[in-house]
């Protein structure tokens, strides 16, 4: 389960962020509607790959190195 392992709750918040940068990038509408309630988490996970979003691909690159050598 993702919720045990540090690796795969990492692996699953990055995959979040990049996810929710690329639905804004593509659809803007969609993610800034729901900027408050549950849906929101979304739109900041879209705040944070946008604004961090070297080292968001620096941490992705280490994780598929990481998942490789595994």
């Amino acid at each position: 389960s993702a919720l045990f392992n540090f690796q795969s709750l990492l692996l699953v918040v990055l995959l979040t962020i990049c996810t929710c940068t690329y639905v804004r990038a593509q659809a803007p509408a969609f993610v800034d509607r729901n900027k408050a309630g549950v849906m929101g988490l979304f739109w900041k996970a879209a705040r944070i790959g946008e604004r961090l979003s070297p080292y968001v691909s620096l941490a992705c690159f280490v994780m598929a190195f990481q998942l490789i050598m595994n």
